[in-house]
């Protein structure tokens, strides 16, 4: 489970996730937990890993689990096409 696409950041700081990535945003050093909103996040504050452009709410991103990087869905994109 390389890269996840998400359709969508919540903030520029962080995105909820569900369970199922936990162990990957964890592994990642990108886990945030406890916070009244919600229960797990994905910490993506340092932007694209490419470009260190910050992710804006609405955006689409990508989550390499192979290297923890945050991408933009352009280098995701190209990540993916490697």
């Amino acid at each position: 489970m390389p890269l996840i696409h998400f359709e969508m950041a919540d903030s520029t700081e962080r995105t909820q996730i569900g369970e199922g990535l936990v162990r990957f945003a964890a592994q990642a050093g990108r886990l945030e937990t406890g916070e009244a909103d919600g229960k797990y996040f994905l910490d993506h504050a340092d932007g694209c890993g490419a470009t260190g452009k910050r992710i804006k709410p609405g955006d689409g991103f990508c989550f390499d689990t192979d290297t923890g990087d945050i991408l933009c869905e352009d280098h995701g994109k190209e990540r993916r096409d490697e």
